[in-house]
């Protein structure tokens, strides 16, 4: 099985009810298996072949979804792109994808026009909301093209999504995910489509994001209906779960701190959900344990994983959300309820590791490294960093340390790596350092992640000014927002006369998290 099957077979059990929901307007099974059929018949006629890449660069929207199972259909490699990074960092991605179609939002449209002198491999541009007088109309491709089913020899280990991913090199690095790694996750996990159960879906998480791929395709297989919306806002999350009637929702810390606090919370109706699932960032033990709380009737699971296991490896499930039973037995809950991700899933294998690579025993800190056939085979077109990732015994080096108590659950002892997670977002110091070396007052900077209460982490830019030169946090922060994604961006800036280094010259991190690592 690939994942165009999770289409073809939802749709011949369950045409008729919605697929997607998408600002008011609905798509059913049938059509949305219909518009995708067009879409990809549309790329064989661009002269799409079976590996080629197809970009997209665009907010949430059914666009996304059509687009990634036409690519499917036609044996193609979909390529979703974070349209929070800026010029150079998708110049970069596009360019190490060697895409040969881009789907762009209109909102992005400048940016595209930016980078074309730079992206040979680019030989279209798809504008997906507007006409523009130089590029295809989406809408026209999907109009003009037939609706007969597309049939590609398609296997099981072939690459179907190569998702970035931030990296501490600063450049993102590819990674290629096949359709098995998928297929594994929802056969294990997620109910088949079923002309009698109907659930539905909201999708808030954005679809460059791993968890969000995951979340879209689960959905599908199982004949949900996936509700959709362009970016996560309270306000419009409340109103649309209300309306809607959603049952399932995927979460970042971020956003259920934000929805559990909001002023007007208790006037909603969220009767309807089932249940939330959260990851992608630790979660505050406060937000869990209130959300619980406001949310009695809802099963709470914490997923954990990377774009390198294809997302969640282990899971905290709803039974561990429940807090009952002897004193000794709900201390032991509330301690996996505030540090644990939870037990591997029963695909993967998870084990921690010393320097050696030797297992561990229960409560002994080490690497935490995971195998098993969601597990990537290593990062796009890169043997170094591939060689890095992985153990030489073949197991992924997850760079969490951690520790497994004696029934199996597993718990994080912090980042073996240097890479700052804020609301779900990789980022890397690096990259930051980078822009903030080019400041001309700046002789030499390091960047860190402090804790957060809403975010998880913020960037804190240690900075070391040249002689003779003043500055303010502020202007450090101004010039980076200039210069980077927003979520990237320090939150803070501390002066220092210098920065701690070994023998080697390398940057102690670690004794700047420990001297300014606190919020």
């Amino acid at each position: 099985m690939n994942t165009t099957d999770f289409l073809t077979i939802a749709s011949a059990i369950c045409p008729d009810r919605d697929a997607i929901v998408f600002e008011k307007k609905r798509s059913t099974y049938s059509r949305t298996n219909e518009q995708v059929n067009k879409l990809a018949n549309a790329l064989l006629q661009f002269g799409v072949k079976k590996g080629d890449r197809i970009a997209m660069l665009q907010v949430n929207c059914p666009e996304i979804v059509e687009s990634y199972f036409a690519t499917a259909k036609v044996g193609g490699i979909f390529v979703p792109l974070n349209f929070r990074a800026k010029t150079d960092e998708l110049s970069y991605m596009l360019s190490n994808a060697e895409a040969r179609i881009l789907f762009v939002g209109k909102r992005y449209l400048d940016i595209a026009r930016a980078m074309m002198p730079n992206l040979p491999s680019v030989e279209k541009y798809v504008c997906l909301e507007s006409k523009e007088a130089d590029l295809p109309f989406y809408d026209d491709l999907i109009s003009s093209s037939p609706a007969d089913e597309v049939f590609t020899d398609i296997g099981d280990e072939d690459i179907t999504i190569l998702m970035y991913t931030a990296g501490t090199t600063g450049r993102p690095k590819g990674v290629p995910l096949r359709h098995d790694a998928f297929v594994s996750y929802v056969l294990g996990n997620v109910e088949p489509a079923s002309p009698d159960a109907e659930e539905r879906n909201l999708l808030t998480v954005p679809l460059y994001h791993v968890a969000g791929i995951q979340a879209m395709l689960a959905a599908i297989y199982g004949g949900r209906t996936l509700v959709m919306m362009r970016q996560f806002e309270v306000k419009e999350w409340l109103d649309t779960v209300q309306q809607e009637r959603a049952t399932r929702v995927m979460l970042v810390p971020t956003m259920l701190k934000n929805i559990i606090d909001y002023q007007d919370f208790t006037k909603y109706d969220l009767s309807s959900l089932q249940v939330i699932t959260y990851g992608a960032a630790s979660m505050p033990f406060e937000v869990i344990s209130k959300a619980i709380k406001v949310l009695p009737w809802v099963k709470f699971i914490n997923a954990f994983g990377q774009t390198e296991t294809a997302s969640t490896i282990t899971a905290l499930g709803p039974e561990d959300h429940v807090i009952e039973g002897t004193e000794e037995e709900k201390a032991k809950k509330l301690k996996r309820l505030s540090q644990s991700i939870g037990k591997p899933l029963p695909d993967v294998e998870v084990k921690i590791v010393d320097e050696q690579g030797k297992a561990l025993p229960p409560f002994e800190i080490g690497e935490i490294v995971a195998k098993g056939p969601r597990i990537m085979t290593g990062y796009w077109q890169d043997e170094q960093k591939t060689k890095q990732a992985f153990t030489p015994d073949g197991w992924l080096i997850t760079s969490d340390r951690g520790w497994m108590d004696e029934e199996g659950y597993v718990f994080l002892a912090g980042r073996g790596d240097d890479m700052i997670i804020r609301g779900g977002e990789n980022i890397s110091p690096e990259e930051v350092e980078d822009v903030l070396h080019s400041y001309p007052k700046v002789d030499e900077a390091a960047v860190i992640g402090v804790p957060d209460p809403e975010w998880g982490q913020q960037p804190r830019a240690i900075v070391v000014l040249k002689q003779g030169q003043a500055a303010t946090a502020e202007e450090i922060m101004e010039y980076c927002r200039e210069k980077l994604a927003s979520f990237k961006r320090p939150r803070s800036v501390v002066f220092v006369d210098a920065l701690p280094r070994n023998p080697m010259g390398k940057v102690l991190r670690k004794a700047l998290r420990e001297q300014y690592g606190q919020s």
